[in-house]
């Protein structure tokens, strides 16, 4: 005395988000009348229910109740051969349960989410871009990216080139599209694309098992999928509902559709080199530089020449006042004073000089001035005072002209220039390397008389070599006209 249950069938096949209905007969070989509680046991139980859940049965009677399986289309429904057992459970006789079981085969299927980020980027060259993808599927996959672009411009590479994702795993590839050339000039260029993606073997134009298929991706199981209305293992058709014990109810319902992959658009925006104002720019620097050569420069060159000239003619021009002058009488512009005879002038008394011409024991001769130039060379250690002179020969006038001081190792310290007993300019040697000075009117330099430069060294500095000197080093050229000293009657 027990009881007995059967399953319509041994073996099922379901697909995800479709249903697969069979059937179980409960029979009450017992004496008594018996109430069952129908209980899904097994991977299945959370998709899998049974209609009614509770049967009451008299001795010697049986009935059958349907069993419905339902797996949801996500990864927790995953792909495989999975046992299902009905526990049938006696309110009465407890220890009388009993627990058939047959095997339900969930099958694959694809689908993956994907996402561009950015959709479009701005470079010269290239463009780097996320791709991240989920697997919404119930099966592991691999996920290649197949880039493509309507021309030939840009060049594309995946890192990495293939994903592995587990089903509800999501992953991310990094990709990079690349321009075959720069563009210097003009507007930016604009390259759309489309990213492909799909399980690695739909990319070689097979399906998730080996099969041929259409595409791969977002669609929905593969061509073995459920649907197809066969047994894993008996080969039995499930569609007729007649399998051994069944009482009729297809093993499923959901035709197989083909599969998809989804493609992401992206734009790849090139940017030339050189933009356009840019362009606008160099020309009108062009146009500047072209008239400063053709208006400016010839302007500037005329004025220049205009005062040297007039610089000439009143350096010509000053002799000859001089010697106009009657009794041999230093004229205005020599610096003389008429009330002292002879040309014999008062001594400057070590003041700064305006530009006048010094005066001195006697006259230069006119026609006898000779250009003449020295150079006085002064080294002085840190701390000290050193002077350098150069003295006007006896018999001779020094008018001096022009005077150039070079401080070319950048030494600190006070420099000083005398010419005679008349201090000509006191200057700080840090606040030139190259310094010169220019008369119109000469300083006149009498005879047995000097110029003289003093430097007072505070701190040496370093020339071109780079190494600090020893000591500071100054140079004095000092340019004029050495004439003869008129002789009086």
């Amino acid at each position: 005395m027990t009881t007995s249950a059967e399953l319509g069938l041994p073996a099922l096949t379901v697909a995800p988000g479709g249903v697969a209905t069979t059937t179980l007969t409960v029979r009450n070989d017992l004496d008594i009348v018996e109430a069952y509680t129908l209980e899904v046991v097994g991977d299945c139980a959370a998709w899998t229910t049974v209609e009614p859940a509770r049967v009451s049965l008299y001795p010697g009677t049986s009935e059958t109740v349907t069993v419905r399986l339902a797996p949801p289309r996500s990864p927790a429904a995953r792909a495989g051969e999975f046992p299902l057992g009905i526990r049938i459970l006696p309110t009465e006789r407890p220890e009388l349960v009993t627990v058939p079981e047959t095997t339900v085969t969930v099958t694959p299927f694809h689908e993956l989410r994907a996402a561009l980020a950015p959709r479009r980027r701005r470079g010269w060259l290239r463009g780097r871009y996320r791709t991240s993808v989920r697997n919404l599927g119930n099966t592991p996959g691999t996920v290649v990216l197949t880039p493509g672009q309507a021309g030939e411009e840009l060049r594309f590479r995946a890192t990495p080139e293939r994903l592995r994702l587990e089903p509800g795993e999501s992953g991310e590839l990094r990709l990079q599209a690349r321009a075959r050339k720069l563009i210097w000039f003009g507007k930016p260029a604009s390259w759309p694309f489309e990213v492909t993606v799909g399980p690695e073997q739909a990319a070689t134009g097979k399906g998730a098992n080996g099969e041929a298929s259409a595409a791969a991706g977002t669609g929905a199981p593969d061509a073995k999928g459920a649907g197809d209305g066969r047994d894993a293992k008996d080969g039995t058709d499930g569609t007729d509902g007649k399998g051994p014990g069944s009482t009729g109810g297809p093993a499923s319902t959901e035709a197989p559709t083909p599969l998809q992959r989804p493609v992401l658009d992206g734009e790849f925006i090139q940017l030339p080199i050189f933009p356009k104002w840019l362009l606008a720019l160099l020309a009108a620097l062009l146009a500047l530089l072209l008239a400063w050569f053709a208006l400016v420069r010839p302007a500037v060159r005329s004025s220049a020449k205009q005062a040297a000239e007039q610089a000439v003619a009143q350096q010509s021009a000053t002799p000859a006042a001089s010697a106009a002058a009657p009794g041999g009488a230093p004229s205005a512009a020599s610096g003389g004073n008429p009330g002292n005879p002879g040309g014999q002038g008062k001594p400057g008394g070590g003041q700064p000089s305006t530009g006048g011409r010094a005066v001195g024991p006697g006259l230069a001769e006119p026609g006898t001035g000779r250009q003449s130039s020295a150079t006085i060379d002064v080294q002085t250690a840190s701390g000290a005072s050193s002077t350098g002179n150069y003295q006007v020969p006896h018999g001779k006038v020094f008018d001096i002209t022009d005077i150039v001081v070079a401080n070319f190792q950048g030494d600190q310290g006070l420099l000083t220039i005398t010419a005679g007993k008349q201090t000509i300019t006191t200057i700080a040697l840090e606040t030139f390397r190259n310094q010169d000075y220019h008369w119109v009117t000469p300083i006149q330099v009498p005879e047995d008389q000097a110029v003289t430069a003093t430097v007072t060294c505070e701190s040496p500095g370093t020339p071109a070599s780079g190494k600090q000197a020893e000591t500071c080093h100054e140079l004095l050229n000092i340019s004029g006209a050495l004439s003869d000293i008129k002789q009086g009657n």
